[in-house]
């Protein structure tokens, strides 16, 4: 009782020390505040709930990134199946969206990772936003040390080519 005890209390000071790390995954697969207020909130209870099922320790960052991830993913599958949005809520959405990335430093890098699918794009956040290792970002995708190199440099791929400008033909004469 006392280790389950001192296991609780090392996660709520890692949740507490990192909510905005929390957050901003959480936030990197849905795009929206109050969304990501809403599956932070979420996967913190999953987390505190489960902690029973936290095996090492030292895991506990992979661990709670892997309770984010699909608590996101979970997420976006209801919202599929929920609401297709009226044109006013969907203009108003994309601008506040532009505004976000406006103020970013690489304008293409973020319009390029808007359009990949949520499951790519949280492998992109994972290991080079998140600093991950490959080796974690398998760990919290519950996938193959190989299946995750593989398909995150598909992914990468994937980027690069949404980021390069078409080349245009020069016409003589």
């Amino acid at each position: 009782m006392f280790k389950k005890r001192k296991l609780t209390k090392e996660l709520e000071d890692y949740l507490l020390a990192n909510q905005q790390t929390i957050y901003r995954l959480a936030y990197s697969y849905v795009k929206n505040p109050e969304d990501a207020l809403d599956i932070t909130q979420e996967a913190v209870f999953k987390a505190i709930a489960g902690v029973d099922s936290l095996k090492n320790p030292q895991g506990m960052k992979t661990w709670v990134y892997r309770i984010v991830s699909n608590t996101a993913l979970d997420f976006l599958r209801k919202q599929k199946r929920l609401v297709i949005m009226d044109d006013e809520n969907l203009v108003f959405h994309l601008e506040e969206s532009k505004v976000n990335w406006d103020e970013g430093k690489d304008l293409d890098l973020a319009l390029a990772m808007e359009k990949l699918p949520p499951r790519e794009r949280g492998r992109i956040v994972l290991r080079y936003f998140e600093d991950l290792k490959i080796e974690e970002v398998a760990e919290v995708l519950n996938e193959n040390i190989n299946t995750t190199k593989s398909r995150l440099y598909a992914t990468l791929r994937k980027l690069r080519l949404e980021m390069e400008e078409p080349i245009q033909e020069v016409k003589h004469g």
